[in-house]
């Protein structure tokens, strides 16, 4: 990449270390927000328990228990526009409170869809915790983004989100240790307790085991929704947002090519993470040997490593252009996804396991450049790309189709690894982007 003396390029290419993260006042207002990313990872990452839980539990396939991801992520894509328009009318913390309580009210939800014992009544308590988080990120990500100097906005955000691994690593130890009962039985145990008449009894029991997860993780976000609405949260923050120099009309973010194409790349990128996440414990069993609970702890070494990765690409961001770095991500999660699929087994589930490093800055990082440079369009984007996040229960369930059509879960990995392509040419486009769109100046000079 060639140094110029364009003021674009220079700022393109050179991220200032010495602007100050989060402005005096801020901060603790930034470390609230910052504990809602911690607290919305845990049901997005139970769902990776819970699609193998409700394997068992209900006797379905791979493509059924996808259903999980598909009602979960569907409820984000429904909500996200009504929460971005409650916000434009009422402000970010007023969407902090519904999405606490909604997120709330679904996790209260498990405790009779499980007594009932119909699946579909779980697949309605995700919907709407699911519609709770879609709140919190619409307004999380913008929130995060514009509190502070733009030039820091990917990397405030990246250190915002490195929270989130924490909650999903939170979520997958609550799942392997209380949810998963360790009990797998064989077809001539499930025979015997057929005979016996208590197989249904057997179903019943391990599908209690969610209840108690899910009802503390209701009273804690009970507790944080109190604190939320306790706080007061900066008026100028949306004064500053009124004075940017964003488009007055929502049809103008179709003109927008860096908008647009963040759109489609946070698409490709939940639908790889969501799916990688969600088949990996039947991947690890299927290929190794190994029992559930211990599949449990690799995925949750998996989130270490995205953990790590969050906060290695955050402070790695003072030095190196976000798109860029993330091009090199993408580049090198293609190849790790392609070795998931062409070597099944410790090999393929190492590689598999590693693209969670590679994968961590990509979604803070496509959202902060997607609203650069939007002024009071920016919680319309945001919610936009928070939309974009239905790519989670699209790729997931054709995942699970590929898996049965093919015999396999191996081949499967063939979606993330397109969808990390997609993403590359995104990043590279992006950073051309960078230099002759005058929307990225704005995300990076003061």
């Amino acid at each position: 990449m060639t140094h110029s003396a364009s003021p674009i390029t220079n700022a393109t290419q050179r991220p200032d270390s010495n602007v100050p993260l989060v402005p005096q006042g801020y901060k603790v207002v930034f470390a609230m927000v910052t504990t809602l990313f911690f607290l919305w990872a845990i049901p997005n990452n139970l769902n990776d328990v819970l699609i193998r839980q409700f394997m068992k539990s209900f006797v379905i396939t791979r493509f059924q228990a996808g259903l999980v991801q598909s009602a979960f992520y569907l409820g984000y894509f429904v909500l996200a526009m009504p929460a971005a328009l409650v916000m434009r009318r009422l402000g970010y913390k007023s969407g902090f409170v519904i999405g606490l309580f909604l997120f709330s009210l679904g996790s209260v939800l498990f405790w009779p869809a499980a007594e009932v014992g119909r699946y579909s009544f779980f697949l309605v308590a995700l919907f709407i915790i699911a519609s709770g988080l879609s709140f919190l990120e619409t307004a999380s990500n913008p929130f995060i983004a514009q509190l502070g100097d733009p030039r820091t906005a990917a990397r405030r955000l990246n250190l915002a989100q490195a929270f989130n691994p924490l909650g999903s690593i939170t979520g997958v130890l609550i799942g392997t240790i209380f949810i998963f009962s360790g009990v797998e039985l064989k077809p001539d145990q499930v025979a015997a307790l057929q005979a016996r008449h208590g197989y249904q009894a057997y179903l019943h029991s391990e599908t209690l085991r969610v209840i108690a997860p899910y009802l503390v993780l209701a009273a804690a976000t009970l507790t944080m929704m109190v604190l939320i609405a306790s706080v007061r949260f900066p008026a100028s923050l949306a004064a500053e947002e009124d004075r940017g120099p964003g488009s007055h009309r929502a049809p103008d973010l179709l003109r927008r090519p860096h908008f647009v194409m963040a759109v489609v790349a946070q698409f490709a990128y939940v639908g790889a993470q969501v799916g990688t996440w969600s088949y990996l414990i039947p991947y690890i069993q299927a290929y190794t040997g190994e029992p559930e609970k211990s599949a449990g702890y690799f995925l949750t070494g998996s989130l270490v490593l995205f953990g790590v990765g969050r906060f290695f690409s955050a402070w790695l961001m003072r030095f190196v252009q976000p798109s860029q770095l993330m091009a090199i991500y993408a580049v090198i999660n293609t190849l790790l996804a392609a070795i998931g699929v062409l070597f099944p087994g410790w090999t393929g589930m190492i590689a598999l396991l590693l693209t969670s490093f590679f994968m961590s800055l990509m979604f803070p990082t496509i959202f902060a450049q997607g609203i650069r440079g939007l002024g009071e369009t920016a919680k319309l984007g945001g919610s936009l790309i928070v939309m974009a996040i239905i790519g989670g229960a699209v790729l997931t369930p054709m995942m699970g189709l590929l898996s049965i059509h093919f015999g396999g879960l191996a081949v499967a990995y063939l979606v993330p690894a397109l969808a990390y392509v997609l993403i590359a040419f995104y990043s590279f486009a992006d950073m051309r982007l960078g230099k002759s769109d005058p929307s990225a100046l704005i995300a990076r000079e003061a």
